[in-house]
């Protein structure tokens, strides 16, 4: 394997056309912050002609990015021109994925209308009801947790603290709520990746998914609407003629929406303050400063890579002629290290002024529909986290998810310090 100053010196020297950051192996290694650096500074509009993905132009720079993802009249998210994703298989059928529209794949109209049904479970008042709910829970799972020895606290706490959350939106049977991450893992892996082996062992989970939640639907639509999602769904008139795919691409978006973001964010956090103690005594000191170092944790881990849309016309930007129907990756992981508008951005920095100015949830109408629900799930986190151990400390090395979306862990060892 690579050595990070092999990446370093790979990423300085290889021919500018040859840059290819859509590779999971970079994210494995945590290896692709050199190349965005150089395609930031030399080409931060880059066309990458070969790739697994097929050719595509990556958007580095922070404010580029959010041109893009705010002209969604130009640059599309639609699935009936391409995807959100650079990996068109796992969303499509055409290599052996399943087609999975949803809102999040939609334009205007047919987005607003969508994404309308489900916004009320992050209504103010509703977040206000959670928010005890997410505490107690929050505090038995801390509780539980054994002090001085090693342990994977993605799965002690990042995953188990998500799940009971997920459960909870959609008043999912709490025994069961392992299926709803292993779902989420299934639905963005492709075969060989560790999730899956095979294009049918993961259509068949996600069949398996699709008739849980059609049994949760039946049941919520006989019954008075209640504040859950599955409920809200079943009850939204614009939601009573969804295909077989619809159901289920609404359904897994959900799933993945409310899993990945928030538990990568909390394993992230515990990397940045083991790396930046003295970020971590800072908050240790003031406790005021806890919701700013939570954006600045969304910030700096980035839990989700990039987001893609397709062209729709021939476009002139920033001096780079698209063609229409052309993939646009923009990479939110290289824009939140963009150093012309974040200063000292490889830095986790607890009081860091405008924290909240990135772009982990996005930006326009696609913005993370649960982005608020996000920070206050990890702002109680490292309350109590806070209130309990004097360091949370990473004792071997992270394993990652391999994946070009999610960045992510699989395992992160720690050891709790009373």
């Amino acid at each position: 394997m690579a050595t990070p100053a092999a990446d370093s010196e790979r990423a300085r020297t290889i021919p500018l056309d040859e840059i290819d950051v859509s590779a999971p192996d970079l994210y494995v290694r945590d290896a692709a912050h050199p190349y965005f650096a150089r395609l930031r500074r030399e080409d931060p509009v880059h066309y990458c002609a070969r790739s697994a993905y097929g050719p595509y132009w990556s958007v580095t720079r922070f404010n580029d990015i959010v041109a893009i993802d705010t002209n969604h009249k130009v640059f599309s998210s639609d699935a009936s021109v391409g995807s959100f994703v650079l990996d068109d298989a796992t969303l499509n059928p055409v290599n052996g994925g399943i087609f999975l529209p949803n809102f999040l794949g939609m334009d205007p109209p047919r987005h607003d209308i969508h994404r309308m049904a489900v916004s009320p479970i992050v209504a103010p008042q509703n977040l206000a009801r959670l928010e005890s709910t997410i505490r107690k829970r929050t505090q038995h799972v801390l509780d539980g947790l054994p002090v001085g020895e090693a342990f994977n606290w993605v799965d002690r706490v990042s995953i188990e603290l998500t799940t009971l959350m997920l459960a909870t939106l959609l008043d999912f049977p709490l025994e069961e709520r392992r299926r709803l991450t292993r779902w989420s893992d299934v639905v963005t892996a492709s075969p060989g990746t560790g999730v899956i082996d095979t294009w049918e062992q993961r259509e068949k989970e996600l069949r398996e998914c699709e008739a849980c939640f059609r049994d949760l639907w039946n049941q919520r639509s006989r019954q008075p609407p209640r504040p859950d999602l599955i409920s809200m769904l079943a009850h939204s008139p614009a939601m009573q003629n969804l295909s077989a795919e619809e159901f289920l691409g609404t359904v897994v978006l959900l799933v993945v929406g409310g899993n990945d973001t928030t538990r990568n964010s909390m394993s992230g956090g515990v990397l940045a303050q083991h790396l930046y103690p003295g970020e971590y005594a800072k908050a240790r000191a003031d406790r005021s400063l806890v919701p700013n170092m939570v954006s600045e944790i969304v910030r700096w881990q980035t839990p989700i890579l990039h987001m893609r849309r397709t062209a729709l016309e021939d476009v002139e930007f920033r001096g780079k002629r698209i063609r229409k129907g052309d993939k646009v990756a923009m990479w939110y992981i290289s824009g939140n290290r963009d150093e012309e508008v974040i200063e000292r951005p490889e830095e986790f920095i607890v009081d860091r002024p405008r924290a909240r100015h990135h772009l982990s949830f996005g930006f326009g109408i696609h913005r993370c529909l649960g982005n608020r629900l996000a920070e206050l799930q990890l702002r109680i986190l490292w309350e109590e986290v806070l209130e309990r151990f004097s360091r949370v400390e990473v004792v071997g090395e992270p394993v990652r998810v391999p994946s070009n979306l999610i960045r992510g862990f699989v395992d992160l060892p720690v050891r709790l310090h009373a």
